[in-house]
């Protein structure tokens, strides 16, 4: 009588997400590593700061960089890098509220689009053609200069609306190619036989398959977010002074100071491109990851 063999296999311990993530985009990683040091510096902005962004040392007015102020200070006596550091938290609640408020009306609208179709779908593209006719840059000064300064909590509730209307096209046409796909499987027609309300069939049936997109462009007009708020900023119509911004440290030290403290505008200007930068890398590798035709 032969003894049983027996027979293993063995079976790949599936990696996790974030690790398959690293590992796949390694310069998305890089990007996410900026973005999470930002984030970090925003949250904990007054331990990680030197000095206070606000306070005054006409003694240490236009001071190179040395060891007791690492990148100098500014016309003010203020130490640049701690300006910098609270700077990051303006940016990044500018950025992240305005995506998040563009991109989320953008989907809404997308999908109501491709779900409603006719009369409602023309309405809804017509009037993104509208806003698609104006340059960005000039649809944010528009509406800064026609709705003013609205500010709750330190923050311009107006720049932020600003901000988020000219990514409401861009979002809710990616949504909808996305969303005419989804509106065409069986299971959709399925839940209309079924007597769903339109509402339940968007929310539970079309919304969570156009995620990925909504991901993917929310990530990257952060990018596009953090830009704007220093070029509104830096036009006097975004945040305001005393307020730490990096576009107000670009205007208050391009036209006087770039040859006696240069340090007053290459530090902020490093500060936006590296922003910029890597939200640029995390959202393209995003996208990569994300989207199974692209993905290995």
């Amino acid at each position: 009588m032969s003894a049983a063999v027996a027979i293993t296999y063995d079976i790949p311990k599936r990696q996790h997400p974030v690790m398959q993530f690293v590992v796949q985009q390694p310069l998305g990683a890089a990007g996410l590593v900026i973005i999470v040091a930002m984030v970090f510096a925003g949250v904990f902005a007054k331990y990680v700061a030197p000095y206070d962004p606000l306070q005054l040392d006409y003694g240490s007015m236009l001071s190179p960089p040395s060891q007791e102020h690492l990148l100098g200070t500014d016309a003010y006596g203020r130490d640049v890098l701690s300006r910098i550091i609270y700077g990051a938290r303006t940016a990044l609640l500018v950025g992240f509220l305005s995506s998040l408020l563009g991109s989320t009306v953008g989907a809404v609208l997308g999908v109501c689009s491709a779900y409603f179709g006719g009369r409602v779908d023309m309405i809804i593209q017509r009037l993104m053609d509208i806003i698609l006719a104006f340059p960005i840059i000039v649809l944010a000064l528009a509406v800064v200069a026609v709705l003013g300064s609205f500010v709750v909590a330190g923050l311009d509730l107006n720049l932020i609306l600003a901000i988020a209307i000219p990514m409401v096209p861009k979002v809710a046409r990616v949504v909808r190619s996305s969303a005419l796909v989804i509106c065409e499987m069986p299971y959709i027609d399925a839940a209309r036989v079924a007597g769903y309300s339109n509402v339940r069939i968007m929310f539970r049936h079309i919304i969570p398959n156009v995620a990925a997109p909504y991901i993917i462009m929310f990530t990257a007009f952060v990018a596009q977010a953090i830009l704007l708020e220093a070029s509104l900023s830096f036009l006097g119509l975004g945040v305001s002074e005393p307020t730490a911004a990096w576009g107000l440290m670009l205007a208050g030290s391009s036209a006087e100071f770039y040859r006696e403290a240069p340090w007053m505008i290459i530090f902020p200007g490093l500060a936006i491109s590296l922003a910029v930068f890597a939200f640029n890398l995390f959202g393209d590798s995003l996208r990569d990851w994300l989207d199974p035709k692209i993905k290995v």
